[in-house]
């Protein structure tokens, strides 16, 4: 606690970019220092590598490896980071290049990466977000280390849906080829992303409201006006539902430690909820400082 982490983790096109938009706001307002990790600064691979050793084991008959699971990431770089830094405040990072105009500040190729540096000095956390922020398998235990871990998890259809749209409609990906990433992801989904989100102290998941029962024909990606979210607590001890309650419209209990809102409110929700945690994050440090 020395150093804290805070880990915001879920699948591609779950949202976490969103979550991540409101710790920076929140991080801002109360002049907290950040040193921010992009999670796909951890793949092994660069985009054109990935591409090369898919198509070389569908070329064999075999399943190509996928962002979700070990073989395409460094997950003992992940843990080696988070134990120093949670030790020292000390680690390494780097950037993965995702769109031209992160091409254009580095003057690198898209889907490559910058070169390892060292961490900021001086930072009061360190604030994870992507894919593996709880992954843990052989040795390797990510999840152990973090001090706040968030998990945002829309149901599987919805991500399908934002993942298609995004790829097709940002990426230029064909629909047939990201069907074809989903299915080959989906053992790595599976055994190294799902899990995650038994570990997590907080879960976000959206849920929609209209019909996406056929992800692979839907026009349009469910607004959050379109979603309830489901915001299970994993231990309900100090939650002020009441409060939750009444801050929040038309929010309603489902279980002991479960909440509901419409959509619409979940960044009033995550303020409500995530403030008074980072503060005593903060204040927990300042006892060891």
């Amino acid at each position: 606690m020395k150093h804290p982490i805070i880990a915001v983790t879920g699948s591609s096109g779950a949202g976490t970019t969103t979550v991540k938009h409101t710790f920076e706001a929140i991080f801002h307002r109360e002049n907290v220092n950040a040193a921010v990790i992009e999670g796909d600064s951890f793949h092994r691979y660069t985009r054109d590598e990935m591409k090369a050793l898919i198509e070389e084991a569908e070329q064999a008959g075999q399943r190509g490896i996928s962002h979700f699971g070990p073989e395409a990431n460094l997950f003992e770089d992940l843990e080696n980071l988070f134990r120093a830094y949670g030790e020292s405040a000390t680690g390494r990072r780097r950037y993965y290049i995702h769109n031209e105009a992160q091409s254009m500040r580095w003057n690198l190729p898209m889907g490559s990466f910058t070169e390892w540096e060292d961490l900021p000095v001086g930072t009061d956390c360190l604030f994870y977000e992507g894919l593996h922020g709880a992954v843990t398998c052989d040795r390797i235990d990510v999840a152990r280390h973090v001090d706040l871990l968030i998990g945002v998890v829309p149901t599987i259809n919805l991500e399908w849906i934002q993942k298609l749209h995004r790829d097709t409609r940002v990426r230029g990906y064909s629909a047939d080829a990201v069907q074809d990433t989903i299915l080959r992801r989906m053992h790595d989904y599976v055994h190294y992303i799902v899990p995650q989100f038994s570990r997590t102290h907080i879960n976000f998941q959206r849920v929609p409201v209209v019909d996406t029962s056929n992800p692979f024909i839907a026009r349009d990606v469910p607004t959050l006006d379109e979603s309830m979210v489901v915001i299970r607590f994993k231990d309900p001890r100090g939650v002020d539902f009441p409060y939750l309650l009444r801050m929040i419209h038309d929010a309603f209990m489902s279980r002991a430690n479960t909440i509901v809102i419409p959509g619409g409110k979940l960044d009033l929700a995550m303020q409500l909820i995530l403030t008074p945690l980072i503060w005593k994050l903060m204040e927990r440090r300042r006892q060891w400082v």
